[in-house]
């Protein structure tokens, strides 16, 4: 029944599509605008094979095209926080009269271009999967660059152009950090009922010195953070290891008598919260009888005020910044398998996968792919912003650039080099 309404509903927006099409024949520029029986013929057929299409996938290959639609989607947010980054390079340039002939969303073939009345032009290509904002000279190899173009300009100017690209990538993760904390939450827990209710159906209370709507901030001194402490859930397996230990060195009678101490908000005040036990639930399983240990309180994740999120959202961004070096430097030291990591192809698989799980899930991946491209960008690999700021930084030391055609010679290597890993790394996620 879901996926008839499903369906029905798909139907109802796909009849838009004819009238949509028609309107934007209309609506085309005015040199266009001829309103001649083909060409009206032409924008209804188009709107009907549209329509059509989108029916039959509805309705014979449901799944198939609501997953084709997340990664549509997907991609659409990857692309947005492509054309963040190379926003920044474009206004950076704009600010400081840097000469601009093309910006691009995309690589490849053109789809759609555009000449506004700077002679820049702005163009749509085939592959959206990244994009570039081209300026006048960038790629010179002459030492003694023409007036004008982007090697002829100061040192300190192009600096911040390579910077800006990065700049606008974090202030969206901090944007989507703020919006995700004031909606959702993450990794902050909150006390709901002072009862927990569990997967057979039993339930048990407790007269826990906790209180509802008890925010907790600590456990047993140490503060949770996702990213540079560790998560509730992290802190209260850590207590009850360290519960069994005591239990097994004979220092307590039973696990329940293990003594945890929370930092809690309670009506806007901080404040210790002591002698916090741990409750046994016995069940069966498989035939054997399984005991579980939990702080018995239903706890939801915590949703900042607007307020609160604004104060936590830079922090917060940091926080993702600082998990995607970790994972990098893991990476390098082989702590993570290269399997698990993925590139452009992946990332928008897992992104389509998280967001039809649950679409919420975008208000985090849109931070966190935001920082992982402002932290990528700024590593100080050939043909990465970090790269050009480190050849630039040289030159502003040395009073003179290195030579252009290395310098270029080593961007280009990198650039192949950084292609070739990216599809590497996505078929060994897809393969092994």
């Amino acid at each position: 029944m879901e996926k008839n309404n499903s369906v029905a509903l798909w139907s109802l927006l796909c009849f838009f599509v004819p009238p949509v099409g028609i309107l934007l024949w209309f609506l085309w520029a005015k040199k266009d605008r001829q309103k001649d029986q083909k060409s009206i013929v032409t924008a209804s057929l188009a709107g009907v094979l549209v329509y059509a299409f989108i029916v039959v996938m509805c309705v014979f290959f449901y799944s198939t095209f609501i997953y084709i639609l997340y990664i549509l989607l997907a991609i659409v947010a990857l692309l947005f926080m492509v054309t963040v980054h190379e926003l920044g390079h474009y206004i950076a340039g704009r600010i400081l009269k840097f000469k601009i002939t093309e910006f691009s969303i995309g690589f490849g073939m053109p789809l759609f271009q555009v000449k506004n009345k700077r002679g820049e032009i702005i163009s749509l290509r085939l592959f959206p999967l990244g994009g570039y904002c081209a300026f006048d000279g960038e790629g010179d190899d002459d030492m003694a660059p023409k007036e004008g173009s982007f090697n002829s300009q100061k040192p300190w100017k192009r600096i911040i152009v390579f910077l800006a690209g990065v700049t606008m990538n974090f202030l969206t993760a901090i944007v989507f950090s703020c919006v995700l904390l004031c909606s959702i939450g993450y990794d902050t827990m909150q006390v709901d009922k002072l009862d927990m209710a569990f997967s057979d159906g039993y339930s048990v209370s407790t007269q826990s010195s906790l209180k509802e709507d008890d925010v907790i901030l600590a456990v047993n001194g140490v503060n949770i953070d996702f990213a540079f402490s560790s998560t509730y859930q992290d802190l209260i397996q850590k207590e009850l290891k360290t519960a069994t230990d005591k239990l097994e060195k004979k220092e307590i009678a039973s696990i329940e008598d293990y003594k945890i101490n929370f930092t809690v908000k309670r009506d806007g005040e901080v404040m210790e919260v002591e002698d916090v036990y741990f409750v046994s639930h016995t069940y069966t399983e498989g035939g054997k009888e399984v005991t579980k240990y939990s702080i018995a309180v239903t706890l939801n994740t915590y949703v900042y005020s607007f307020w609160e999120a604004l104060a936590r959202c830079v922090p917060f961004a940091f926080g993702l910044a600082w998990i995607v070096l970790k994972s990098l430097w893991q990476l390098l030291t082989f702590q993570v398998a290269i399997n698990q990591i993925g590139g452009t192809v992946t990332t928008v698989a897992l992104m389509a996968s998280y967001t039809q799980a649950n679409p919420l899930t975008l208000l985090l991946l849109i931070p966190l792919v935001s920082a992982n491209l402002a932290v990528f960008n700024l590593l100080p690999f050939p043909a990465l912003d970090g790269s050009h700021i480190l050849f630039t930084t040289i030159e502003a030391i040395r009073k003179k650039p290195i030579n252009r055609k290395v310098e270029n010679m080593i961007h280009t290597i990198g650039l192949l080099i950084l292609f070739a890993f990216v599809v590497v790394v996505d078929i060994l996620h897809f393969v092994l």
